[in-house]
């Protein structure tokens, strides 16, 4: 199916034309086309060309008015307002038939692809190996998702990545001690994932926990468990494959909770710390040779003129300690080599806390500077806030510890289920439960993203679950009231368009803002900004009610605009629907 051309573009192309038309040399001008409450759109173009020109700019515009036509096909009327605004609104026909165009295509609704695509590999959802996951894990994950899903929706080609924490020190400790104790992973239940992954992760809790307290008792036991981090970097057949039954019991585990997170996660995506230990010696080799790192106090460093310590010394990126041993940025700056030279990147895009800021900064410039981040390359640190408590501070339990992000999605389910329960009419339990799922995720998730991701947001879950205000809920229920008008349409009728007839205000309202979705979807993915697609949402959901309360749908005067009325409540739902998935959210048909 094509593209269909939005209003606003169709009105930018039609002033562009006229005001070639009066001033040749201004060509290719933009008109600075702008919603506004005074009519339909503002052109505010006419200004800055009238000064280039040094002429005036209330005739230039009433000359440029002169060259646009009106009528049916696409604009109504237009005037000149102030200084040489132009003020148009669109013609209802041309509402109408815009949203039919769209209409016919139920997949994209007419949303373009990108002429030309890149490639984009995108670094989210990095949970640690043999470690719980906590609230802090949420957001990397849920932006990230969106990301995707919005990247891959306008065409670009998107290589996922779970740089999964699954290397290090504290693997000598856990690996000795599975030794010794070779059971201590063994599932007794596995009926489900959900019951495995629990299962999985207290297993590995309760082992983590087990070999600490011995690691910090016996001596003899914390000498066996460093030998054991040799043996895992030298990669030792036996201690690797200890190693792995800790990384798949991880696995089951991280499933299990990004199943209940409604997030699909591929085994071949996660690629974490250990995928790059071949590469290291040859990236410290690199950087070496070519200058860009150099030996200090016995570790290979970079240097940057622009990032001091308190004490006024340049603060280097450490690539290699002075045992040898690796950190973070050699593993980081291997990836880069990569995801540039293998997997053919144009775009690395990394979902990561704003408090590594300084690292990634400096990892990028290191790359740069390597040559391994070229002119036809972008990095981005696509940095996150944090997610606070209602007091402001960031979010704990009462004990002080980091929230489980099992816990909080159970209790946002719990507290869904009893919203969805108290509104339920014709739903049973196992409706409940399911429905109760799909808000409780759904308004953690529209929490999330309908906020600037470089923001901190408060977690209420009153707030979330909440029927009134900007939340996921209140736009599952205007999807789920529309498919329930749909269902009781007069047998017969069908939403049809009829660009013939005349659209009152509400309609006029809902049916250009319906119309901007793909403009919407465009700048959220160019811009790596779900909450933009959200807000765009929340607003439709808004001047769906307002159209709801002004405008009879099933008891409009005529057949023929009961029709057109459907049809502009199905095509409203069918954006809210294709808008929440971009989002990872669920729209059930009944609420």
């Amino acid at each position: 199916m094509a593209s269909v051309t939005s209003l606003s573009d169709s009105v930018q192309q039609h002033l562009a034309s006229a005001l070639s038309a009066v001033r040749p040399e201004a060509a290719g001008a933009d008109p600075l086309l702008r919603r506004s409450d005074r009519a339909d759109y503002q052109a505010n173009g006419i200004l800055a060309l009238a000064k280039k020109a040094k002429a005036n700019p209330r005739e230039l515009a009433a000359e440029v008015v002169a060259h646009v036509v009106t009528g049916d096909e696409l604009l109504k009327d237009v005037e000149v307002s102030g200084p040489g605004f132009l003020n148009l609104t669109i013609a209802d026909r041309a509402i109408t038939a815009n949203l039919a165009a769209r209409y016919a295509d139920p997949e994209r609704l007419g949303v373009p692809v990108v002429p030309d695509p890149g490639t984009t590999v995108i670094d989210y959802a990095q949970p640690n190996v043999a470690k719980e996951m906590h609230v802090g894990h949420l957001r990397s994950a849920v932006i990230g998702d969106s990301v995707v899903r919005l990247l891959e929706f306008t065409g670009e080609n998107v290589v996922r990545r779970h740089h999964i924490g699954d290397w290090g020190t504290q693997f000598g400790m856990l690996i000795q001690y599975l030794d010794e104790h070779p059971h201590e992973l063994d599932h007794k239940d596995a009926e489900s994932l959900q019951a495995s992954g629990q299962e999985a992760m207290s297993n590995l809790d309760r082992l983590y926990k087990t070999a600490r307290k011995l690691f910090d008792s016996d001596e003899e036991f914390k000498t066996r468990s460093r030998r054991r981090v040799v043996d895992l970097q030298a990669g030792d057949p036996q201690t690797l494959a200890i190693w792995q039954k800790f990384v798949d019991e991880s696995k089951i585990y991280f499933f299990s909770v990004f199943d209940k997170l409604d997030m699909e996660i591929q085994d071949a995506d996660i690629v974490g710390e250990s995928g790059y230990n071949d590469m290291l010696a040859e990236t410290c080799r690199l950087l070496e040779e070519s200058g860009v790192a150099v030996r200090s106090e016995g570790a290979l460093c970079v240097f940057f003129e622009d990032v001091l310590g308190p004490d006024g010394k340049q603060v280097p990126l450490i690539v290699q300690k002075s045992d040898g041993g690796y950190g973070y940025a050699a593993t980081d700056l291997s990836a880069i080599r990569d995801r540039v030279f293998h997997l053919k990147a144009d775009t690395l895009l990394y979902v990561v806390d704003a408090r590594q800021a300084l690292h990634f900064r400096m990892v990028f410039e290191t790359a740069r500077r390597a040559g391994w981040l070229g002119d036809g390359v972008t990095a981005l640190q696509l940095a996150f806030g944090t997610i606070l408590g209602k007091d402001g501070k960031p979010f704990k339990t009462r004990e002080g510890e980091s929230v489980k992000l099992v816990d909080l999605l159970d209790e946002a389910v719990d507290r869904a289920s009893a919203v969805v329960r108290e509104k339920a009419q014709d739903l049973s339990e196992e409706e409940i439960a399911e429905r109760g799922t799909q808000v409780g995720v759904g308004a953690v998730k529209y929490a999330d993203l309908s906020t600037s991701a470089n923001r901190d947001y408060k977690f209420d879950l009153d707030q979330m679950v909440s029927l009134n205000g900007d939340t996921s809920v209140y736009l599952q229920y205007a999807y789920a009231r529309i498919q329930s008008i749909l269902r009781k349409a007069p047998e017969g009728v069908h939403p049809s368009a009829h660009p013939e007839l005349a659209l009152h205000a509400a309609e006029r309202a809902l049916g250009l803002h319906v119309d901007a979705f793909a403009e919407t979807v465009a700048d959220a993915a160019r811009e790596y900004a779900p909450h933009k697609l959200a807000a765009y949402l929340y607003q439709l959901a808004s001047l769906y009610t307002s159209f709801y309360d002004k405008c009879p749908v099933l008891k409009a005067g005529s057949p023929d605009q009961v029709a057109n009325r459907l049809f502009l409540c199905d095509v409203t739902a069918r954006t809210l629907h294709r808008g929440m998935a971009l989002l990872g959210i669920r729209t059930p048909e009944r609420l």
